[in-house]
């Protein structure tokens, strides 16, 4: 009978494993699309499997497993270090708390939440005519992670997106041209932003500064970056601190309507 004293559930075994479940969904969440998930799926697999040799008394077997599993929190801080740092960064936005953001952030139940509202068309005709006359750019798109933090290292700005100020800003005798803008929601909303550049030894020498801070704040927000390098020309568009390659403007703006969706 005490094998199946596990089969007795009262009501805080039922609230314990919505809360363990609703924790795994926004784990998941938080690495899809990143190169971490494989990791975490792993990490899931191996819990399953330990837990599994606990139930079946497979004592030799379970005891290694839990050995691993006794230092496997200090693990994961090493290999989830971006992700935690941008799951805290969320925790500490300045919009967490209020009302409108704690639906968005925890309304699992409705997952078609829509798109942010950026005119891509503008957007990336901007983009393709300034890759043409070789003019640095680099334009952060908010996504759920609050980015006023880095309006201070900038000029506070509400311009409504359009191709022609972008072409403004960044033209090379502005004194806007320096820095990144942020644009949410169609709005520019900040400009010569200093963004945290990314210490990697992972990025090819011939990235520049820019192309170092795109991937830095993608590293440590969930934003994505697209970035014109001023040598050479070419459009490139960063996300979770890598380079997500594309073929055309067509194709990245398909990528960009995938990703702006929330």
């Amino acid at each position: 009978m005490d094998k199946i004293d596990f089969l007795d559930f009262s009501f805080i075994d039922i609230l314990d494993i919505l809360l363990v479940g609703l924790l795994l969904f926004y784990a998941y969440r938080l690495v899809k699309g990143t190169v971490a998930i494989n990791i975490f799926i792993g990490i899931v697999i191996f819990y399953v499997i330990w837990k599994l040799t606990d139930i079946l008394n497979l004592d030799v077997l379970s005891n290694i497993l839990g050995k691993f599993i006794s230092v496997g929190f200090f693990a994961l801080i090493v290999v989830f270090q971006q992700e935690i740092r941008k799951f805290l960064l969320l925790i500490g936005s300045t919009n967490f708390a209020s009302k409108r953001s704690v639906v968005r952030y925890f309304n699992f139940l409705n997952q078609d939440q829509g798109s942010l509202n950026i005119d891509l068309k503008a957007l990336l005709s901007a983009c393709n005519k300034m890759a043409n006359e070789k003019t640095g750019a680099i334009i952060v798109l908010e996504r759920e992670n609050n980015l006023d933090f880095l309006q201070n290292t900038g000029d506070e700005a509400n311009i409504e997106l359009s191709g022609q100020i972008l072409e403004t800003i960044f033209f090379k005798n502005s004194p806007l041209h320096d820095g990144a803008v942020i644009v949410k929601n169609n709005f520019i909303k900040a400009t010569r932003v200093v963004l945290p550049v990314s210490e990697s030894a992972s990025i090819p020498s011939r990235f520049g500064l820019r192309h170092r801070a795109a991937i830095g704040i993608s590293e440590k927000t969930d934003a994505v970056v697209l970035v014109i390098s001023e040598q050479s020309g070419k459009i490139s568009y960063i996300k979770d601190g890598i380079f997500c390659k594309f073929k055309s403007i067509d194709d990245l703006m398909r990528i960009l309507n995938e990703d702006l969706s929330l």
